[in-house]
């Protein structure tokens, strides 16, 4: 059966509208798992209906939609008749507040009664919209394992009676930090999709940036904040370099900076500069500084590599992950020579076996130093893991240039 064509304006919008509802009722009713789950219904039932039309209140139309929802819920459950007659009898209010409310859910996810990983896995379901398996290959854990941690972490936010307001400022202090996690994750999940058939999901993007300026003008502030706003737009500005017409991925080395949005790039480095030199800097701070140092660099032959390799050291001893080592081995290639970098990849294998990153790393660097058999492996090994369909193509065909690099080897002997 041919599936109907996808309408990415109406993805996006409810993409946007979905925290928006969800924070509404979440303020009106409480009851965190039962709003998300009518807002779930909603967005599938508009999904299905606003391809023929589009209503002229969105967001008044998915909260009235979602607030029926709950009432339906709450009237098949006897216990809760007395309740069900109460919301009955209110009057849903379509005309709803312009104000957003998004941050608001943001901080009412990252409850001090969740651990910081179910913080961040509940925020990026509920805000960011992202799906469970999405989410898993961030954490790089079974679909399953964090399916059950969603659910347990919405149950336990019912349980501890979490409730629709602004945290004390100490207690807000304290959740900022999985806040500023939660928007780099949702970022990152745009910028390289961990499935699917486009490199990039501009949806992601878009509404990371969106509440990366939100949180700016709540928390002006905060250095961290700012520098995380800094790094996507100083990573964003790539966006229309990063693959040729056809969805193909475009190496930075090879890119055409003449693309480069130069008035995020402008944006980005005022930002950093305003943030940079308030007490140590923290690593959303150094990850921008240097995503700045790429782009104010005229071509890839002209960027300070050995400047760049200093920023991931620091980085690596303000928030040691193997991600980081991971990419400063690709810093330390440009500099050192890829059979040093390589040795920095050993032992990494069980923190990031699961994802594809690692092997086409590995693969790359291999290339580089000559060992053509041993890419090819690693290429292939990475092709197998990625969900992303453009990054699959992208390592299948660097197998296939290898393999014509080996028969041409061949054929002159």
């Amino acid at each position: 059966m041919t599936q109907p064509p996808r309408d990415t304006r109406i993805e996006d919008l409810l993409r946007t509208l979905a925290p928006q509802v969800l924070s509404v009722l979440v303020r009106r009713h409480g009851q965190f798992d039962a709003c998300e789950d009518a807002v779930q219904e909603a967005l599938l039932e508009a999904a299905l209906q606003w391809p023929s039309g589009m209503p002229d209140n969105p967001k008044g139309w998915l909260l009235s939609v979602a607030s029926r929802r709950l009432i339906d819920a709450w009237r098949s459950d006897s216990a809760r008749r007395a309740r069900e007659d109460r919301v009955a009898a209110m009057e849903v209010d379509v005309t709803v507040s312009a104000a957003d409310d998004t941050l608001a859910l943001m901080f009412l996810c990252c409850h001090p009664a969740l651990s910081a990983p179910s913080q961040l896995a509940l925020t990026l379901r509920a805000v960011g919209g992202l799906t469970t398996a999405e989410i898993a290959s961030a954490f790089l854990v079974p679909g399953a394992t964090m399916g059950q941690r969603i659910s347990r972490a919405k149950q336990t936010i019912q349980k501890a009676g979490g409730r629709f307001e602004q945290p004390a400022p100490s207690e807000r202090q304290a959740r900022l930090g999985v806040v500023l996690h939660v928007l780099y994750l949702i970022f990152n999940e745009g910028y390289a999709a961990s499935s699917g058939e486009s490199l990039q999901r501009e949806d992601l993007t878009t509404e990371a940036i969106r509440l990366a300026r939100l949180l700016v003008t709540a928390a002006p502030g905060e250095p961290e904040a700012g520098a995380l706003l800094a790094l996507m737009l100083l990573t964003e500005s790539r966006h229309a370099a990063r693959t040729l017409p056809d969805g193909t991925p475009v190496p930075l080395a090879e890119q055409d900076r003449s693309l480069w949005n130069g008035g995020q790039i402008t944006e980005g480095v005022a930002l950093l500069s305003s943030v940079l030199g308030r007490g140590r800097p923290g690593p959303y701070q150094l990850q921008a500084a240097i995503a700045a140092v790429h782009a104010e660099a005229a071509s890839d032959a002209e960027t300070d590599w050995p400047q760049i390799v200093a920023l991931y050291t620091v980085l690596e001893a303000v928030a040691p992950s193997p991600v980081v080592t991971l990419n400063r081995a690709v810093a330390v290639a440009r500099v050192e020579g890829p059979v040093v970098a390589l040795k920095l990849l050993e032992g990494l294998d069980s923190a990031l076996g699961r994802g594809h990153r690692l092997d086409a790393v590995r693969g790359h660097l291999l290339e580089a130093a000559g060992l053509l058999g041993e890419a090819r492996s690693a290429y292939l090994a990475a092709a197998k893991k990625t969900g992303s369909l453009q990054e699959r193509r992208y390592l299948v065909g660097k197998v296939a240039d290898l393999d014509a690099t080996q028969n041409n080897s061949d054929g002159n002997i």
